[in-house]
Formats: structure tokens, sequence, C-alpha cells
């Protein structure tokens, strides 16, 4: 396998796209995704709830890369598709998986999913080794996915299961994204995350009618009230302190690519600890000066996919 970063062509960004949050809100407005997957897939986890997982077999031998979205979406994310099928064309077979609660159905327990949460990485990782021994394994994230692949490259080390990883638009500092959501327009993105997680919580209290309740109006008062203390957390201080991916970046020991925008509106890419990256060999980074979160509209189309795609090739093929 091949460390050392790939010739990564410059991004272009389309020309009608004038500031972050055209690529983000145009991408996820104006991209019209099918739907790939072969089959989908109930994995059961040690807590007796189960994950949702998305199946495109690839080649057969061929690496494995599994996908993770970012907050309150889905495998049926244009970002998650579009990157599925450009990985399906090279052959690779794709895991793409849905968090707690974000399938086609609400999951069983009482918790949900978080920025933080490994367990259910591990458990997928595991199922992946089990069902296809022997091959590669890669892994890329979105957004919130991204932080907590980040959160499991570090936690595990030299033991990871994945050969390779690609976090895009990761947070880094949750805290600051948290923040910076309530500012502007971006109270848009946080007023339809809300929407999204109230669904979720007054369908959750119809099973265990002891979850917390949300009186706030922010994402930060929903993770203070709610994510917290559902997920073992004091408070939404104590919960982005130990979840944020940056301080996980120095034990990463994976070949690992960071794509991020200047002009992302949410997560800040002053967020990402330049000192740290530029001190460990395993991660390499792009940082462009257009994109917005995630979605990085380029001329031509396809930028973000044919990146990722060149990582995984010259790691996995050369």
């Amino acid at each position: 396998m091949q460390t050392d970063l790939p010739y990564i062509p410059s991004f272009e960004p389309a020309p009608w796209c004038l500031n972050g949050h055209f690529h983000t809100v145009g991408r996820s407005l104006f991209t019209f995704a099918g739907k790939p997957y072969q089959e989908r897939i109930m994995i059961s986890t040690p807590d007796d709830d189960l994950l949702e997982v998305d199946l495109i077999e690839g080649d057969p031998g061929k690496p494995v890369i599994a996908l993770f979205h970012g907050l309150e979406g889905s495998t049926e994310r244009y970002y998650v598709v579009e990157l599925a099928e450009s990985l399906q064309s090279a052959g690779y077979t794709v895991v793409a998986v849905n968090f707690r609660g974000c399938g086609s159905r609400m999951n069983r327990r009482r918790r949900f999913y978080h920025s933080g949460e490994t367990g259910d990485y591990t458990l997928v990782f595991r199922w992946i080794r089990e069902r296809y021994p022997g091959r590669a394994i890669g892994a890329a994230g979105f957004s919130l996915g991204a932080n907590a692949l980040i959160k499991s490259l570090g936690e595990k080390g030299q033991e990871h299961p994945a050969d390779a990883a690609v976090a895009i638009s990761s947070p880094y500092d949750l805290k600051l994204g948290s923040l910076k959501l309530s500012e502007g327009f971006n109270r848009v993105y946080e007023e339809y995350f809300l929407r999204s997680l109230r669904k979720k919580l007054e369908k959750k209290k119809s099973v265990y009618p002891d979850m917390p309740e949300f009186t706030g109006s922010t994402l930060y008062e929903f993770d203070d009230q709610v994510t917290a203390p559902v997920h073992g957390f004091t408070d939404a201080e104590e919960y982005y302190a130990r979840c944020s991916s940056a301080q996980f970046l120095p034990a990463v020991d994976r070949p690992t690519l960071l794509i991020h925008s200047v002009d992302d509106p949410i997560c800040p890419v002053d967020a990402m600890p330049s000192d740290i990256v530029n001190k460990n060999r395993f991660l390499h980074h792009i940082i462009t000066r257009e994109g917005g979160h995630v979605g990085f509209w380029s001329r031509p189309q396809g930028w973000l996919n044919r990146t990722i795609l060149n990582f995984f090739k010259r790691i996995f093929d050369d």
C-alpha cells in the first residue's frame, strides 16, 4: 500500500456558487440521487438494537469501503449515493451505514447516535471482516460521520480495521460547530436539523416516556438537554470536549485524507489543527478555497468523488 498523497486535480467551483451557502444548499436541493444499493441488511447490536446497512457488491477480492453520513442524514443523501456509485464503478464493495434511527425505522433502544459514537463503527468493521475475510477495508465519513470516524481511528490506533480513510467536512471542534449554527443564515440549517431531531424525540417519548424534554431553540441546547444525558454525558460541554475529533488526530496511523473548504459555513476550517495534521505522516489534507459544507459543487461535476476515489486507488491498487 502507498501512503503518499496522490495527484489531486484542482477544484473548479460551479460558476453560480457565489459562496459556501450555494455549495451547501444547492447541492442538497438540486441533486437528484438514485438508490444504487443492491441489498439492505440488518445488523444486530450487542445492546439488542439494530443498524441498517445498504450494500453494493463489487469485484471479488477488491476492497470494501464503509460510508458514514452526517447529522440527520442517511444512505439516501446525495453525497453518500454519489460516492457509492463512484466506488462501485471502480469495482469496490460498498457498505453504506445508516446510524441508529436514520434508516427505514426507528431504532429500538432509548439512545440515538451522536458525533462521538464509535461502538457502532467497531461493530460495522467487525461485520465487514467476517463477511469479507482477507479484504482490504476503507472508510469515508461526512461531517458528523467524519468526526466519529476520526475518533474511531484515533481510539483504535494500530488495531483499527480500516486500512485507509477519508474525512469530509469534519467539525473537529464540536462546540464551535454547534455555536456556528446559531449565527446568521446558518439558522436555516439549524432549524432543519432541529425539526428532524424534535420529531425523533417525540417518537422516542411514545416508547420511553422518561426521555428528556427539549425546551430550547438551538442545537447546543438540544445537545445539552437531550443528546448529552441520553448518551451518558453530564452536559453539552462534556459531550463536545470528549468527542471532538481534533484531539484524536495525533493517534491516527492509517493513511487518512482530510477534505475541507475555507468557506464551509457550518464547520470552520480554523478548527482543523494544522500543526497536528502536519506532524502526523499518515494525515493528508486538501483545503479548497470554495466548496461549502460537504457540497463541493464543481465543473465538471464530481470533483469530490474523483478525489476520494483517486486516494483509495493509490493506496489499494498501486
